[in-house]
């Protein structure tokens, strides 16, 4: 496993994380699959999980805790995020310096911490100032309950500039982090992203790297859905609406290139986001540990130039970039 700083910030994190969005705690051996795959995700160098408040009710942070408590903590990055819902009432939910407080401290009792190493904005709270979420986020790097903080991809360049503008003027403490979805069918933190985190040194932290599982190679033209996969089971439908024609050819020709270059679709897939250096890690999910021992691999794997320009070819993006005159 190789490593890489979170930004301009002395953190390092893997390469290759473990998340925690897609952890099946529905019965006793789930758990045991999932208890497993963290150990195999250790032992194989992976030392950032990432995780939410929101995620099972809490009962993904409460898992994540009891597992990752058998570790040294020093050796750890762990991470979980705040906004949706917690509770009841209007105070609940959001970005509010109150639902901050109140989540933190829950977020570090159910992951049985005494702080985390990372805290982002789930989503952006258009009902609150951002000066006043950006002044509790920095308060708690104070008080030591969170070492660094970050936000969603919902924040977009211009509030990440707002953002950087009013930490700047109070002497906040710097924001570290964003955690956008990122990978061959999802590029837009190209666009202007991706040069607005450079600008200000801040750490890229990529989910969906697989785009749901399309980027896996599993899905093929005119064959059924594999059984258990996320296609036949997963509310709301995210991967079925990007099962078409058009997409399963693209695959079908990046699987051409995988092969080529002696790995699957899953590793290229991860070690194209990898390509880019102000990406810090990609977020994988693992419902089985032979899906984890395969995403690690995707750390250090090197693309050739000739093969990145025919992936290039292939996905077909055109940046957006208006030029006038």
């Amino acid at each position: 496993m190789e490593y890489r700083n979170v930004g301009k910030s002395g953190l390092k994190i893997s390469e290759v994380a473990l998340g925690s969005w897609m952890t099946d705690l529905k019965g006793s051996s789930e758990a045991e699959t999932a208890k497993e795959i963290v150990k195999l995700a250790y032992e194989s160098g992976v030392n950032f999980y990432d995780c939410a408040d929101a995620y099972s009710g809490g009962a993904a942070e409460r898992f994540l805790g009891e597992v990752l408590k058998e570790y040294p903590r020093s050796e750890l990055v762990i991470s979980s995020k705040v906004f949706f819902p917690t509770g009841k009432g209007p105070n609940g939910w959001g970005l509010s310096r109150k639902h901050i407080f109140e989540s933190i401290d829950r977020s570090l009792k159910n992951m049985q911490t005494d702080y985390l190493d990372l805290y982002f904005c789930h989503r952006f709270d258009t009902t609150t100032p951002m000066e006043e979420t950006l002044r509790a986020l920095s308060d708690l790097v104070t008080q030591g309950k969170i070492l660094y903080y970050g936000v969603s991809e919902e924040w977009g360049s211009a509030r990440l500039e707002e953002a950087e503008g009013i930490i700047e003027k109070y002497h906040l403490h710097p924001m570290t982090v964003i955690q956008p979805q990122y990978n061959m069918v999802d590029r837009y933190i190209e666009h202007e992203i991706i040069d607005t985190c450079r600008k200000h040194g801040i750490g890229i932290t990529v989910f969906s790297p697989l785009s749901q599982g399309l980027l896996t190679g599993k899905y093929k033209k005119g064959q059924p859905l594999p059984e258990g996969s996320r296609a036949t089971h997963q509310a709301d439908k995210q991967i079925n609406q990007m099962l078409t024609e058009e997409n399963l050819d693209m695959v079908e020709k990046l699987e051409k290139v995988a092969e080529g270059l002696g790995t699957n679709l899953s590793v290229l897939a991860m070690a194209w986001i990898l390509r880019k250096k102000e990406i810090s890690c990609v977020i994988t999910g693992a419902s089985r540990p032979h899906q984890l021992e395969n995403n690690v691999k995707a750390s250090g794997f090197s693309i050739p130039a000739d093969a990145l320009e025919e992936i290039e070819k292939i996905l077909g993006f055109q940046r957006f970039e208006r030029h006038v005159g």
